[in-house]
């Protein structure tokens, strides 16, 4: 096989594998977010005690894998986050460890 043969063929497998690519679950991501205690300070499309996810969207749409990383770190890991208002509180972490998951609920709020 001849290497610009073998390369289409990589470039193919790649985009075709790529989950990133795919549409996320709204239900299941909704779900996620409901029951990890998101919803009661963040809207989809309105700011409550933290960003609305529309605003969490445009903040990390477009940056790629490092957009998509800042984003899951955020939702994974229990950190300080400062509010509107001045003030920080801990912001909790999502409940699950599934990557799937994760995975979607990212891509749903970067698809606001």
């Amino acid at each position: 096989m001849k290497i610009p043969a073998l390369l289409a063929m990589l470039a193919t497998t790649l985009v075709l594998a790529n989950p990133a690519q795919a549409t996320p679950d709204a239900d299941a991501a909704q779900k996620l977010a409901k029951d990890s205690g998101c919803m009661k300070c963040h809207g989809i499309d309105k700011s409550k005690k933290g960003p609305s996810f529309q605003k969490t969207s445009a903040k990390y749409k477009g940056k790629t894998a490092e957009g998509e990383g800042k984003l899951r770190d955020l939702i994974t890991k229990t950190t300080k986050v400062k509010l509107d208002d001045g003030s920080e509180e801990e912001h909790g972490a999502v409940k699950s460890k599934d990557d799937a998951q994760i995975k979607n609920l990212v891509s749903w709020i970067l698809a606001q």
